[in-house]
């Protein structure tokens, strides 16, 4: 039995452990209670009496130095793993990440600025769904049965009313349905209380079905006022639009009315300002004619009132609407209208600091 204890003394020492899976190799063999020293110390009743005592100081000698190369292993071993998952050190030479600066897309610049300018001069925001009914988008502007825009073509319909019926529910081609709904909200009162005059813009998003291209877009951006009170007349638009242009454009920027028609405003007339790009001497974007449209304006129609609940012969009032992605256009020269939505890092990298 002696020559076992010292065969297993020097495996022991020479014993590989470098690794988890040989520590635990190791324990099994020497340390657990059905390893080989365990059972030497089973097989000790079998020795001679004479030799019991020389031989059990050997496998305790034995024992102790397997508990010693376990531990001082187990110790090794944790360090390694410890090593291998930690992160490497930092290296405090390197050059620090940049802070990037944030931007705003250029089109919430715009209608920022919009809003800004119309504010000062008295005007609030408001707004509605943009989901909306047959009514609010054309039945009481004055849009007849069959007008192209309520065709499919031009509309996205949601939902069906009934089988084999029209849609009533569409997506709003314009933000006219607010103007709707907040004359419906303070028209004149049956309880004596005094009509609160409406000065409100609405801006927000409106659907057409349009193909997308560098002059179209199935989802754009509007920008929509009205005034009603009483005694309000054209030059009231005339200035209100007048002050926009000077306000939102470069100094000695043109702006011209020529009459036009839609159908809730009676007189109308659409809005051109000086090209921005070309400066009024021609170019593609103002198809060689210096000039640029911009919105569409006019006295709100008699019947639209009427429609509202208000009375007509008491009130009156003006319009106007404007695209955010036009506006954006000339004063930022952007040639292609799906540069706002491709969310292109290049394009939205140019507004910062804006």
């Amino acid at each position: 039995m002696l020559d076992k204890v010292k065969d297993l003394h020097q495996e022991i020492e020479q014993f590989d452990i470098n690794t988890p899976e040989k520590l635990e190799l190791f324990r099994m063999k020497f340390i657990s209670r059905k390893g080989v020293i365990t059972e030497l110390f089973e097989s000790l009743k079998s020795v001679p009496q004479a030799d019991r005592r020389t031989i059990g100081q050997e496998l305790n000698g034995l024992k102790n130095l397997a508990q010693e190369r376990f531990e001082a292993s187990s110790q090794l071993v944790d360090e390694q793993r410890d090593s291998a998952n930690s992160a490497p050190p930092v290296d405090l030479t390197l050059p620090t990440i940049p802070n990037l600066t944030g931007t705003q897309h250029p089109l919430s610049l715009v209608r920022q600025r919009i809003i800004q300018i119309f504010e000062r001069i008295g005007f609030d925001v408001a707004d509605g769904p943009e989901i909306e009914s047959d009514w609010y988008n054309f039945g009481a502007l004055n849009f007849p049965d069959n007008h192209p825009a309520r065709d499919m073509q031009d509309t996205f319909f949601v939902e069906k009313a009934s089988e084999g019926a029209p849609s009533d529910m569409l997506l709003r081609t314009h933000t006219s349905n607010v103007q709707i709904r907040l004359m419906e909200r303070q028209k004149s009162r049956t309880d004596g209380a005094p009509f609160r005059p409406i000065r409100s813009i609405m801006p927000g998003r409106v659907y057409r079905n349009e193909t997308i291209s560098a002059r179209a877009h199935c989802m754009f951006h509007q920008v929509e006022g009205i005034y009603i009170d009483r005694n309000v007349g054209f030059k009231d638009l005339k200035d209100t639009l007048y002050h926009f242009v000077k306000e939102m454009f470069e100094p000695g920027t043109q702006i011209r009315f020529r009459p036009s028609y839609f159908p809730f405003t009676e007189p109308s007339a659409e809005i051109d300002i000086s090209c921005q790009i070309c400066g009024g001497t021609g170019c593609n974007i103002c198809k060689h004619t210096g000039w640029v449209e911009i919105a569409g304006s006019g006295m709100v129609d008699p019947q639209v009132i009427a429609n509202c609940g208000i009375d007509p012969e008491e009130y009156t009032g003006f319009a106007f609407g404007m695209g955010i992605e036009r506006i954006t256009q000339l004063k930022y020269v952007v040639n292609d209208l799906r540069l706002y939505t491709e969310n292109d890092v290049r394009f939205l990298r140019q507004f910062e600091g804006l």
